[in-house]
């Protein structure tokens, strides 16, 4: 696979510019050290994801995810991926339980999805994506366990976002990410172009997605004062602009089916001014002591890094 040599290398910077450009945007804002760590993840985790979303044989793609497993587990560097995993957990200390749950959170999309719930999405979004905010936490040399539960709600935040923005996408590789309590039992692929029938409650279902993806957004800058000056400033950024394309959906009618939505290089500059002048005015992004919501911790209680009592060890 092509990205797994690049997580080795200044190439997965090439990674991100290519696949995650509103990151990508941000992450220039980084010191040399944090930039060049979060390219690395980032195209470890893209390596991850693109072994589900470009399978052409399922059940092979599910076996090497088992064995991608099992060989972090065991310490086995024979796999290049697992090699750079180990690497950057040796440079880092990256918790190699956030690993594990983002390797078992892509497996599910290689069966039709069809989530039921709320908690279930929740659930998805803290595997595929809130196990990556608790990731960037050790690549960015943050250490204090009160820092994990808001680095998880915002990668959850980001998850939603994307949820919201490829339904018709998603859909037409058999996933069905909003809730059956939501849009009702449908197949996935009504969601491709949802009739007239469906169109109001899939208008809906994108709405509040977005909604909720709002709550999370909000406590993941609650928790930004834990992070370096510089990483400060760039992850305030990027969540920013991620936000910026719920907006552009809400502009458009909820109807992400229609087109895609996508957020310019000139809008991108203009968030990351914004940005920079909230960072110097708002002392609330330099604070550490904004207490997290535990009940938005509610349907991942058994995750690691959620918000519990006593806290929850990181594997």
């Amino acid at each position: 696979m092509a990205f797994v040599s690049q997580v080795h290398s200044g190439a997965a910077k090439v990674v991100l510019k290519k696949h995650g450009r509103s990151f990508h945007f941000a992450s220039h804002l980084l010191g040399a050290r944090h930039g060049e760590r979060a390219a690395r993840l980032y195209a470890l985790c893209r390596a991850i994801d693109d072994l589900a979303d470009e399978a052409t044989d399922p059940n092979s793609a599910d076996e090497k995810l088992a064995s991608l497993s099992n060989a972090i587990s065991s310490g086995d560097r024979s796999d290049p991926l697992v090699a750079a995993a180990l690497t950057l957990r040796d440079e880092t200390g990256l918790q190699l339980g956030a690993l594990q749950a983002l390797i078992a959170g892509v497996r599910t999309d290689l069966k039709p999805v069809a989530l039921a719930d709320e908690a279930a999405l929740l659930d998805y979004a803290y595997a595929v994506a809130g196990t990556v905010g608790l990731m960037m936490c050790a690549v960015l040399d943050v250490d204090d366990p009160k820092a994990y539960p808001f680095a998880i709600d915002l990668g959850i935040a980001m998850q939603l976002t994307n949820i919201a923005r490829d339904v018709g996408t998603d859909a037409g590789l058999a996933r069905r990410y909003l809730p059956a309590s939501w849009v009702g039992e449908i197949a996935p692929d009504a969601l491709v172009k949802p009739n007239s029938a469906l169109e109001a409650r899939a208008h809906q279902a994108v709405e509040r997605t977005l909604q909720l993806a709002e709550r999370y957004y909000e406590s993941g800058e609650a928790g930004l004062g834990f992070l370096p000056p510089r990483a400060r400033l760039a992850i305030l950024t990027a969540a920013r602009v991620y936000r910026a394309i719920g907006t552009r959906i809400a502009s458009e009618g909820y109807r992400p089916w229609e087109r895609r939505a996508v957020v310019s290089g000139g809008r991108k500059i203009a968030i990351g001014l914004k940005a920079g002048a909230a960072f110097v005015l708002q002392r609330h992004l330099h604070s550490q002591h904004h207490q997290h919501d535990p009940r938005l911790h509610a349907a991942i209680q058994h995750r690691p890094g959620a918000n519990l009592a006593g806290g929850q060890a990181l594997g």
